[in-house]
């Protein structure tokens, strides 16, 4: 079901999610802020209507009925749609569920019951994202935190245009969550991305890493977030 707001609705925005009251709330904070919106209440019906459509951000439970979020997300990331921004609403509140659908792809979760003042800034929040990168994309391979300047070609991290000295692992940790700002990443990612130097990494490796990358960032360490019990981001816009 296609629910219409005025022509100035600033993203189209999917909201998968079987029960039809949190269906509903979802989709009238949405409508709220602007947005125009399309209902589902199965992973199937979803699938097909990506498969069909653009939507800017798609809101998506875990728990649904014959195909789980999980496994929708699971079915975008072998390429049957093209890749959405991901804002997982869901009962499964436990660090290790969490852990699990961001490493599936989500973006960004929120447990039920959610505030939706706080839900609606996770939403805001994942659409300036998404709208910077794009914009990111348009300047090459140039990121710009603050007084952070990452050339994602030349593999240097400048600040106020001096140049910081970061070991490959800690250059390729803070380019790797500022290319995905404000998303977390989780600790297993983040090793997935170092670990081709031929050397055992752990959590605990990871954490070290951020450590030292913090120490020599100075002032600007301020743009890493740590997650307590899942990993890191950058501060999003």
């Amino acid at each position: 079901m296609v629910v219409n707001t005025p022509e100035s609705a600033s993203a189209q925005v999917l909201v998968v999610e079987d029960e039809s009251e949190i269906r509903e709330l979802i989709s009238l904070l949405l409508l709220r802020q602007g947005h125009r919106v399309q209902q589902c209440s199965t992973a199937m019906e979803a699938l097909d209507s990506l498969k069909k459509n653009h939507y800017d951000l798609m809101v998506l439970d875990w728990m649904l009925p014959h195909m789980s979020g999980l496994d929708l997300l699971r079915n975008l990331s072998q390429g049957d749609a093209e890749k959405v921004p991901v804002l997982m609403v869901t009962a499964k509140a436990e660090p290790d569920d969490i852990v699990r659908g961001l490493e599936m792809g989500a973006d960004d979760y929120i447990t039920k019951p959610f505030e939706p003042s706080i839900f609606s800034a996770r939403v805001k929040a994942l659409l300036r994202r998404a709208q910077s990168q794009g914009k990111s994309s348009e300047h090459g391979d140039v990121i710009q935190l603050g007084d952070l300047t990452i050339n994602l070609a030349s593999y240097e991290i400048r600040m106020k245009g001096e140049l910081v000295h970061l070991t490959p692992s800690e250059f390729k940790i803070m380019a790797t969550l500022a290319q995905h700002r404000g998303r977390v990443l989780t600790r297993d990612q983040l090793i997935e991305i170092v670990q081709g130097e031929g050397i055992s990494v752990t959590g605990r490796t990871i954490d070290t890493h951020v450590f030292g990358l913090r120490k020599k960032l100075e002032q600007s360490a301020d743009w890493i977030e740590t997650i307590r019990g899942v990993g890191y981001r950058v501060k999003p816009g």
